[in-house]
């Protein structure tokens, strides 16, 4: 028997020229807005997965600039176990919603929607306090 692991997943903190980050409204539960991403298909590496779920739910064509850091806590999704791998990227253009997300938006750090689902708050905050201070997150988060 295979025993049960998280799944992996990955996330794009999209940055536009005027430093405005990317979110979607998620069409499914859980509700919220959210960083665009989404599973790692079978035969696809991490770089094509970030770009392949960016372009499906933003319609942007994104630039991977780096990798961000990897989230791992148990239960960072309510739906199960998943591994996130966060990557720093932009963009340019107008986004616009598809696939799992009913809207993609660009919002000034300032101005983020409340009701941000998973554990994004935590990653947008950690994202601008690395661009602040240069700290990246622990390897514990």
């Amino acid at each position: 028997m295979r025993p049960v692991t998280p799944l992996l997943t990955v996330d794009a903190i999209i940055e536009m020229p005027d430093e405005r980050i990317i979110l979607i409204k998620r069409k499914y539960p859980p509700p919220g807005w959210a960083l665009p991403g989404g599973f790692v298909d079978p035969g696809e590496s991490l770089a094509e997965a970030v770009r392949r779920e960016a372009f499906e739910e933003t319609s942007l064509n994104i630039e991977s600039v780096r990798l961000f850091h990897i989230y791992s806590k148990p239960w960072r999704d309510p739906r199960g176990d998943t591994v996130s791998v966060v990557y720093c990227c932009r963009a340019e253009g107008i986004p616009s919603g598809g696939d799992d997300a009913a809207v993609a938006e660009a919002f000034s750090p300032e101005s983020f929607p409340p009701d941000i689902a998973f554990d994004h708050r935590k990653i947008l905050n950690q994202f601008l306090d690395w661009k602040r201070t240069g700290r990246l997150p622990s390897v514990e988060e």
